[in-house]
């Protein structure tokens, strides 16, 4: 089911990241080092286990699921989730939950371009990967 997901994938734009994150709690510090990177990021399937993997050069993290089971996650910037995710069709779809917040990360592939969508609340951020060669 992830098999459209899988491969290394490098980041080329980002809107409105700033403001997800500011959303999210950030510090100001954090989300300027945070707006200024272009992360790879590199997904792979072992047996029924998805391994995402977010690497950059001033952090790195990983996370491993089973799709359509609830995880506990530690984010990138330290929240303590619940997360889900499933895929349907090109889409993966990555719900976290904490504090009675919520936030969902969509992936979606076309060809060799994925578009990660950002949302919490009413504020939406995208950010433009292609494919490694």
């Amino acid at each position: 089911m992830a098999g459209a997901f899988v491969g290394t994938w490098n980041m080329k734009e980002s809107v409105n990241f700033d403001e997800y994150l500011k959303a999210l709690g950030v510090s100001f510090a954090m989300r300027q080092v945070g707006g200024r990177l272009k992360p790879t990021t590199i997904i792979s399937v072992d047996g029924d286990t998805v391994k995402l993997e977010t690497k950059s050069t001033f952090k790195n993290s990983e996370i491993n699921f089973k799709l359509n089971e609830e995880f506990d996650e530690t984010t990138a910037d330290d929240r303590h989730t619940k997360s889900l995710i499933t895929v349907d069709g090109n889409k993966m779809m990555h719900i976290q939950k904490w504090d009675d917040k919520e936030t969902s990360l969509i992936r979606e592939v076309n060809d060799n371009t994925l578009v990660l969508t950002l949302t919490l609340g009413d504020v939406v951020s995208t950010r433009h990967y292609v494919r490694a060669e």
